[in-house]
């Protein structure tokens, strides 16, 4: 497949964007987590939340960048 759709394009900067985001997310939110003390469970919530945040945030601009890229031809 030489040409892959724009919709697939989008789809794999949002693939990627997700995968790229939660693995920063959780690293970050790990790292607050323990710096500001968060008590017992609340931790994993903490560490959740970061997480999902973060992918969700990139998951969007890679897929809007890819989006804007698609309807570039070069």
């Amino acid at each position: 497949m030489a040409r892959d759709s724009c919709l697939a394009r989008v789809t794999a900067g949002v693939a990627v964007g997700g995968a790229v985001g939660g693995a920063v997310g959780a690293v970050y939110g790990t790292y607050e987590a323990i710096r500001y003390k968060v008590p017992g469970l609340l931790k994993i919530r903490y560490i959740g939340q970061t997480t999902l945040g973060s992918a969700a945030i990139f998951g969007l601009f890679l897929g809007a960048g890819s989006l804007i890229r698609c309807g570039k031809s070069y």
